[in-house]
């Protein structure tokens, strides 16, 4: 078994960590880390419910080996919520039911969290597009992209919570 020492950032804090050269990211958070908000499904970068945020952008933590992520930034869904509040995406999803099983959920969490940093004001062209590589099963999306229009106009008042 090779290992490879690594050094990253993960939802604010430095970790220093030696990891199997073959595991992924994914595999990485939820056993090491026991960050189990990052969710398995199809593997094949697909689904989207290992979806997590890589300096800032969205990446497919099943396709991404845990050594890859050495010297970066890496934020799960666990990092959304502060102090016991809920991050305005969350508090949304709650509101409008944008969930169901929630199998889902943290992809699609972690996918609008860098949409909103990135357009405030997304139309629902934009979202339903930002969510196109996330799959669910449950919903319909109906109640996500109504989530993300609650979220988005909610952030954009002064003193809302961001990441």
């Amino acid at each position: 078994m090779n290992t490879t020492s690594i050094q990253l950032h993960i939802n604010g804090e430095q970790i220093a960590d030696s990891v199997e050269d073959r595991i992924s990211l994914a595999d990485y958070l939820r056993h090491q880390r026991h960050l189990t908000g990052t969710h398995l499904g199809c593997e094949h970068g697909v689904c989207g419910a290992c979806t997590v945020l890589v300096d800032g952008r969205s990446a497919r933590s099943c396709l991404m080996l845990a050594a890859q992520a050495d010297g970066r930034q890496v934020c799960t869904v666990e990092s959304l919520a502060r102090d016991g509040e809920l991050h305005p995406l969350q508090e949304a999803f709650w509101n409008r039911h944008g969930l169901q099983c929630g199998f889902c959920t943290p992809g699609i969490l972690m996918t609008l969290e860098e949409l909103l940093r990135e357009d405030p004001a997304p139309d629902e062209a934009a979202i339903r597009t930002a969510l196109s590589g996330n799959l669910c099963r449950c919903t319909g999306y109906q109640n996500i992209v109504a989530a993300a229009l609650e979220a988005a106009a909610h952030m954009r008042t002064p003193g809302a919570a961001t990441l």
